[in-house]
């Protein structure tokens, strides 16, 4: 998938017919709401005929126009400021039912990250986090409490799991200063990417560490770098992406790496209990 496909547009318009150049010259100008057009739509709107645009998409080198929606929202997700977002999210949802389209959509989105998900890639993550010496878990903003929800589950189990606090930037490399061949990095990042998070990788990757990156696709700029690579649709839901999907393979990583580690759970499980009542952690009923 092009990287920047309104630029490979934009250089190939010379090249182009009148009705791809129409297409063209639509998406480029406003493909915020050409996005989530459909082929037969985008036809409509710029007078051309729905094959024309499927012709156009498969001639960009995509394997169809579903490709090619994916990649204009792609662009959506990296450019668009908060406020934009907010003006695409009031044109897709409109006066519809807010909580039935977000909530079908959250479903379709974990749907389609089971489908596409690289099975082999998540049982290489379980071992390389059974095996690490020293696990980092490293996410910035909205991917921060996926980052800490995935600390919850896996100091239950773990000893050696260190969260990289997204503080100053010099400050995030001195807490991997001791990263090594050993260890594994959780990376997690989603549009608009951190770019604390892809040097984090890199300063992983240089150390020889195994880096098990979460992030929405291939073209992710996290994933240069992944020895593991797990994919997980969050597209826009508002200003912010929808998460459900991503969270959802951690819960999916935390299981399958409770049950590898059944019977010594069992017993950590059983102390942590009893420090919980102890300390009245819970509000038990009487």
């Amino acid at each position: 998938m092009p990287k920047d496909l309104l630029r490979q547009m934009e250089e190939g318009m010379a090249s182009f017919s009148k009705g791809q150049r129409r297409i063209a010259t639509y998406i480029m100008e406003h493909y915020e709401k050409a996005a989530y057009m459909t082929a037969a739509k985008l036809g409509e709107t710029v007078n051309v005929s729905e094959s024309t645009v499927v012709r156009f998409a498969t001639e960009l080198g995509f394997e169809g126009y579903p490709e090619f929606q994916r990649a204009m929202q792609g662009i959506i997700r990296n450019r668009l400021t908060a406020f934009q977002r907010i003006e695409v999210t009031n044109h897709l949802i409109g006066d519809g039912d807010v909580v039935d389209k977000i909530l079908t959509a959250d479903a379709d989105k974990i749907r389609h990250t089971a489908e596409e998900l690289d099975r082999d890639a998540f049982d290489r993550a379980v071992e390389a986090l059974l095996s690490a010496r020293q696990i980092y878990i490293m996410g910035v903003r909205s991917s921060s409490h996926l980052a800490g929800f995935l600390d919850s589950g896996l100091r239950r189990m773990f000893d050696n799991v260190k969260v990289i606090q997204s503080t100053a930037g010099s400050e995030v490399f001195e807490q991997m200063i001791s990263i090594g061949k050993e260890d594994v990095l959780v990376a997690i990042s989603f549009p608009r990417y951190s770019r604390r998070v892809v040097t984090a990788v890199e300063v992983a990757h240089n150390a020889g560490a195994n880096v098990i990156s979460l992030t929405d696709s291939q073209n992710s700029p996290i994933a240069t770098h992944a020895d593991q690579l797990l994919t997980a649709h969050t597209d826009m839901a508002s200003f912010v992406d929808s998460l459900v999907a991503p969270l959802s393979i951690i819960n999916a990583l935390i299981v399958a790496l409770s049950l590898k580690k059944q019977n010594d759970l069992t017993e950590r499980l059983h102390r942590l209990e009893q420090i919980w009542q102890e300390y009245e952690v819970y509000d038990t009923p009487k």
